[in-house]
């Protein structure tokens, strides 16, 4: 073996020395390995203690969302669109792209939101809990409560890009530097405008124009139809539903609620109705008719299936997905969320959007007056043949009062239990509200004793009297007058965040601050919703309405005319999107609207105890505690009514 000089050692050693820093710079400057989002989040993602599942992610756990986030690293794609049930993992969906973004594929990120507040949230609450995670993004994203961090909730630095996160009503931050990815979340709870400047969608979109590698995700559980952005969205991309294999005939098919099989049980705790199915609920294949039980379909294969697999050429992939394939959420339980809210359409809605994942319909609407003339009822008769005034049932009398300049308008309207109502007399009294005469009549209608068949009768236990208008001071003269019998002034305020109710306030009467009277202020917009909730209501019981037939009542075509006069509508406000309500063409008068308004939140001042005034009203004693006696009425005491009135 040849023996080395020492002078041939030392070069041999130069050249270790000189290769290994030529490995440690191609180490350096190595591109990251090639990952899509799936295989990037099976790696590195770790979901935090606070999760549902702590641990490291597993596409296996939602394999649904695999394709969508293998779409985003596909670069033929620039758009992807989810629409989805709430609890399915379309927050981890947005998270898991942004990791990626962060440690695969740096570029400056703009993350929407319906609102700042929202932003905020989701900042503190999933973004920043998912980095403190993360071993390679806490390495790239200096914490807020670091020294000298340029990063803040709303903004974070890492190299090669940020992460910029806002409201969508907010117009100078939609429309400044240019960005390359923009992710929306909630999309159909976004204002409809940002400020003056337009579609908040369209202003982000602007700021990409730039990049020929952008990429936008699109966000949210739907809404409405035919107001839902998220819906506009789906249709510009593939259409893709997420499909299980029947096991009997081999075809795939989505799991679509209205397949989903059950017999359906109810049980009553009072007036309370308590649903339950008599055996877990089953899948009838569309295909082939089979029932499949859940735990069957779960072991099933399943794909995404487009119904327009030609918009991938523009580059465009969107996706649909309902809560009855994600594995936190059992069958039973979307079923019986359902049947507990099918009767109240402001839940169903609910349910619709966030299980069902479907667009909200207004099915089974009330659709015209002459719908509803035909729900009208006989009350019954009297032993002398005349019109029963209170059916069994009614408990409690309220009146609402509309003040126009010509005449009052009014509503007696009785209540039972769990919200049931029945309308008992509507009707104008013509004449200036500032004469006595019509004051007059309005006390004939207030102080009438109102009779059931047996006899026994009610009186209003409250009375609300609009004094917005011309006639401010006399309604509020009037209502002192009649502060004994519970006639009280009120003020509509409208807003979707306006209480129903609230306590009063005392107010001057023609700027003397010596002489007041009450004055409630009546959230319109929360009572106006309440109303058109029960109106759906289709099954006597709670939350029904009764309208009688006889002619004398008043419950005529121009009574339902004007209770069905007004929708909901969204508008763009500075606060964002908001429901308002606004008037039906063809619809000119809103006074019997606004009466059953008055008169529902007449009930909710005075609360009462509909359970004692049931007993009352049969005979029956109430309980009394065996640990006490029974109190002994006081010495002198008067009853407040005779015997035929309570």
């Amino acid at each position: 073996m040849p023996t080395l000089s020492t002078k041939e050692i030392k070069s041999d050693n130069r050249i270790d020395r000189l290769n290994k820093v030529i490995s440690r710079s191609v180490a350096i400057f190595t591109p990251p390995e090639a990952l899509t989002v799936a295989e990037w989040a099976d790696k590195k993602r770790r979901l935090p203690d606070t999760a549902s599942e702590p641990g490291p992610w597993r596409t296996s756990r939602t394999p649904y969302l695999r394709e969508p986030m293998d779409a985003f690293t596909d670069p033929r794609v620039h758009k992807i669109v989810v629409v989805a049930a709430s609890q399915v993992g379309k927050s981890e969906f947005e998270l898991n792209a942004i990791g990626y973004i962060i440690d695969q594929d740096p570029g400056t990120i703009l993350y929407i939101h319906p609102s700042l507040e929202e932003a905020r949230k989701f900042s503190r609450q999933r973004l920043a809990p998912m980095i403190q995670d993360c071993k390679v993004l806490k390495t790239k994203v200096a914490d807020v409560k670091a020294k000298d961090s340029s990063n803040t909730i709303l903004q974070k630095i890492f190299p090669g890009g940020s992460i910029t996160l806002i409201g969508s009503n907010t117009p100078r931050a939609l429309a400044s530097t240019p960005v390359r990815y923009v992710i929306g979340d909630e999309h159909d709870r976004w204002a409809i405008s940002a400020g003056k400047e337009g579609d908040p969608w369209k202003l982000a979109e602007r700021r990409q124009t730039t990049f020929y590698n952008r990429k936008a995700i699109d966000v949210s559980t739907p809404t409405i139809k035919g107001a839902s952005s998220i819906e506009t969205s789906f249709y510009e991309g593939t259409q893709e539903r997420w499909c299980h294999q029947c096991p009997e005939c081999g075809e795939f098919s989505e799991i679509d609620f209205d397949d989903i099989k059950f017999e359906p049980t109810v049980t009553r705790v009072g007036s309370k109705k308590i649903w339950g199915i008599k055996a877990p609920p089953q899948w009838c294949c569309p295909n082939c008719g089979c029932l499949i039980p859940e735990e069957t379909m779960r072991r099933q294969p399943a794909k995404w299936i487009a119904a327009n697999p030609d918009a991938y050429e523009k580059g465009v992939k969107s996706y649909w997905l309902n809560a009855f394939s994600s594995p936190w959420t059992p069958w039973t339980q979307i079923v019986i969320e359902f049947l507990e809210a099918k009767d109240d359409p402001l839940r169903l809605q609910v349910v619709y959007n966030t299980l069902l994942g479907k667009l909200w319909e207004e099915r089974g609407d009330l659709v015209d007056e002459d719908t509803m003339l035909a729900r009208r009822e006989d009350y019954g008769t009297n032993p002398d043949g005349s019109p029963t005034e209170l059916p069994d049932g009614v408990l409690v009398l309220t009146m609402g009062v509309d003040t126009q300049d010509n005449r009052l308008e009014y509503e007696v309207l009785g209540h039972g239990q769990y919200g049931e109502t029945w309308g008992i007399k509507r009707g104008y009294i013509m004449g200036r509200p500032d004469t006595r005469e019509v004051w007059a009549k309005l006390d004939d209608i207030i102080q009438h004793v109102y009779k059931f068949k047996h006899g026994r009768g009610l009186r209003i236990s409250i009375t609300l009297i609009d004094s917005g208008g011309h006639f401010t001071q006399e309604v509020y003269e009037a209502c002192r007058a009649r502060q004994p019998y519970r006639v009280f002034a009120i003020k509509g305020k409208g807003g979707e965040d306006v209480p129903y109710t609230t306590p009063p306030s005392k107010v001057p009467i023609r700027e003397n601050k010596q002489v007041t009277c009450w004055l409630y202020s009546i959230g319109v917009d929360a009572g106006k919703a309440a109303i058109m909730s029960n109106l759906k209501v289709g099954e006597p019981g709670p939350k029904f309405c009764h309208f009688p037939k006889e002619e004398a009542a008043g419950y005529d075509i121009g009574f339902f005319n004007g209770l069905l006069s007004e929708r909901l509508v969204l508008t763009n406000t500075k606060r964002g999107t908001r429901w308002a309500w606004e008037k039906l063409p063809g619809h000119q008068r809103n006074e019997p609207l606004d009466c059953r308004n008055y008169a529902l939140a007449g009930l909710r001042i005075i609360n009462p105890d509909m359970d004692a005034i049931e007993r009352r009203l049969k005979g029956v004693a109430p309980p009394v505690q065996q640990t006490q006696q029974a109190p002994q009425r006081r010495r002198g005491a008067v009853r407040r009514h005779d015997n035929d009135e309570w």
